[in-house]
């Protein structure tokens, strides 16, 4: 199968460029369901023509339904999703599980990708995938060419196909897991509003000043080895850029597969019309670090309008794509007749009978030059068949006209979606929460955090790498938890076999490979708060893939959390330094070694304020700079089966601390946040 060159279409102008351009796809969002919120987007009968241009002219499709959806918001997605259906969509890309659960039963015809927004970073999760209906998957930028490979392997497998971004920005941190933007200001990329906090100065101790700023990614030598390993799709960053971007990054990606290289002039006119001081490729090759940073200087963005006019040139004309064959049927006495047929449609229109030549009549090559002026159209002649009768006579007006009416008359045919089921779905209503009393889960970093007083404790949660045969707490549940980045499988199921050897029988997953891994073992997954639960139809994905609580999403506010529906416990983030980013490229190591850093980083806001980084399993964690607090909120938290509190960088005389402030209902620090559950996100 071809490999796929699928370009952003944030505008109807962009789509053109990248159809222009040669893309084989497009991907676009529609209204606000979608992670590009502030990009011009496709909505009501926009939505329907831009599916429909596309399907003339052999371009697939795909909504980019890759955002977080309340209960209430949940209907209204749907019915885009459906549009887009009946429309001809070729797929929907989707992050939220909740989308995933409702449209696998509504539109099961319609496939579903898996967003990258997903942070789908390991194998072990694409059978979950495959179980929920998903037959793509946007694998993490994060991964190596050798974690790919074997990525690509399994999921052939699964009868799964790869999507992979090979140009265009890259975020700091991994897709779905940045609250950064949402904690500072309220706006979520969870949401599709992101507003890009990680572009502004922040600075690692002698680090580069821009610490949390990637360049942009760039995999354009490397395309012949994603072919290889069979990338099904290479996909293009940039709904939110103009047009001569769109179109100078599908040309370069195109020649790419084309050809194997990209021309030197078309390379130069790609990095100068967008880029962060050059591109990397860093996380592919293995080499992360430093070199990987950049940002956008005036001389960057000074250069940009110099390659405008040249860019133009590669969407300036058509390109057509859909081959056509084409008979025409002329004797005397009988109304000429030309069919034309692209594969799949045929389309034959009559004109009127032939005259008798007065002098050369007309021959097959004459014919087929004057069909094969399709210019303006979607279509180029490949075959050409004619039953000719010699001496005869057809004006070329006569013969433009029926050519210009069966292409016509093909591309309505063109046009026409494919006929769907759309069933029937009942969608979880809302619960009213209840005044039960909740379960306290206390999570530690580490075991040197444990206070020697847990008794107001249910539960305490310890890293797996942790020896439990050595933690003595009578009456207090032990459970687990693994990263919530995960490159390598094999020796967290190590783990996990031998905690379970020591008695643990549940673990806090942050992501879909950990569940898949826990239930590989034999141990109950916990959802953690990184798999991002916002609404019932989530929670009940959650239980299906056989979770045995869940903690929601801290982007919620606590009255849309309490009403969540959910046959297993369902717990709240309660306490603790709220994880920020996720990264595998740490911004700390810019200025020091990992040993003179000592897991004590930090990286420093231009207001002057430092988040903590701490690492593990090759991934890194920026936190919050002020702790959540809710001690002295407790009521409020009723109808929560279990408050998390979680601790990072607080030692056991802190830990203890809070506990008991917990226990006593404290007021809080001088220093300390509510977080998201009072104001929300847009």
């Amino acid at each position: 199968m071809p490999i796929e060159v699928l370009a952003p279409a944030g505008s109807y102008e962009s789509l053109e460029a990248a159809r222009r351009a040669g893309a084989d796809a497009v991907y676009f969002g529609a209204g606000k369901f979608n992670a590009r919120r502030n990009a011009q987007n496709f909505e009501g009968a926009a939505l329907t023509e831009a599916i429909s241009d596309c399907r003339a002219w052999g371009l697939k499709t795909y909504l980019t339904l890759n955002v977080l959806v309340s209960d209430a918001e949940l209907p209204d997605a749907i019915e885009v999703a459906k549009q887009a259906a009946e429309a001809g969509i070729s797929g929907v890309i989707v992050q939220d599980l909740g989308i995933a659960k409702a449209l696998h039963t509504c539109l099961p015809d319609l496939p579903l990708h898996a967003s990258t927004q997903l942070s789908i970073h390991s194998p072990a999760a694409l059978p979950l995938l495959r179980k929920m209906g998903f037959v793509r998957v946007v694998a993490a930028r994060e991964m190596t060419r050798e974690e790919l490979q074997v990525f690509c392997a399994a999921a052939k497998q699964c009868g799964m196909t790869v999507e992979v971004f090979v140009h265009g920005a890259l975020c700091m941190c991994l897709s779905g897991q940045c609250y950064y933007s949402a904690m500072l200001g309220g706006r979520s990329g969870n949401r599709g509003l992101c507003a890009g906090p990680c572009r502004l100065p922040a600075l690692a101790p002698n680090g580069t000043g821009n610490d949390l700023s990637l360049k942009d990614l760039s995999l354009l030598s490397h395309i012949g080895e994603l072919r290889q390993m069979g990338v099904a799709s290479l996909k293009i960053e940039g709904r939110m850029k103009r047009p001569e971007y769109v179109a100078a990054a599908v040309a370069a990606v195109r020649s790419a597969v084309d050809t194997g290289k990209v021309p030197a002039d078309l390379e130069e006119a790609l990095f100068k019309v967008f880029s962060r001081t050059g591109f990397t490729d860093g996380y592919f090759t293995g080499r992360r670090g430093r070199e990987m940073f950049g940002i956008r200087t005036k001389e960057d963005v000074d250069q940009s309008p110099s390659v405008f006019s040249a860019l133009h040139a590669y969407y300036r004309a058509e390109c057509p794509r859909v081959p056509l064959k084409a008979e025409m049927q002329l004797s005397p006495d009988t109304p000429v007749r030309l069919t034309l047929t692209d594969g799949e449609h045929s389309v034959s229109v009559s004109g009127v009978c032939p005259a008798p030549a007065r002098g050369q009549g007309l021959d097959a090559e004459a014919l087929r030059s004057q069909c094969g002026r399709l210019g303006g159209t979607p279509y180029w002649l490949e075959d050409f068949s004619v039953q000719l009768e010699p001496g005869l006579f057809l004006p070329t007006s006569t013969i433009n006209a029926l050519r210009r009416e069966a292409a016509d008359a093909l591309t309505q045919l063109r046009r026409q979606p494919p006929a769907i089921r759309v069933c029937p779905v009942n969608l979880r209503s809302s619960r009213v929460p209840d005044r039960r009393p909740f379960r306290m889960v206390a999570k530690f970093a580490s075991p040197s955090q444990l206070p020697s007083d847990m008794r107001n404790m249910d539960a305490i949660c310890l890293p797996v790498e942790t020896d439990f045969s050595a933690v003595h707490l009578p009456d207090v549940r032990l459970l687990a938890h693994l990263p919530r980045g995960i490159s390598e499988e094999k020796p967290w199921i190590a783990h996990l076999e031998r905690i379970k050897k020591q008695g643990v029988k549940a673990v806090f997953c942050g992501n879909l490979s950990s569940i898949a891994l826990c239930l590989r073992v034999g141990l109950t997954p916990i959802a953690d708060f990184g798999l991002n639960l916002y609404n019932s139809e989530a929670a009940a994905q959650l239980e299906e893939l056989g979770v045995g609580a869940s903690v929601v999403s801290f982007e919620l506010t606590l009255s849309a959390a309490r009403r969540i529906a959910s046959k297993v416990p369902l717990g709240l983030f309660a306490y603790g330094r709220q994880p920020l980013m996720l990264t595998r490229n740490c911004p700390a190591a810019n200025g020091q070694s990992c040993a003179d850093c000592s897991g004590k980083g930090k990286i420093t806001d231009r207001k002057g304020i430092s988040f903590p980084i701490r690492c593990r399993a090759g991934f890194s964690e920026m936190l919050n700079a002020n702790v959540l607090w809710l001690a002295d909120r407790l009521e409020d938290l009723a109808g929560f089966d279990f408050l998390l509190l979680s601790f990072t960088t607080e030692t056991s005389k802190e830990a203890a601390d809070v506990l008991e402030a917990y226990a006593s209902k404290a007021k809080p620090p001088a220093r300390y946040t509510r977080g998201l559950y009072d104001r929300g996100v847009e």
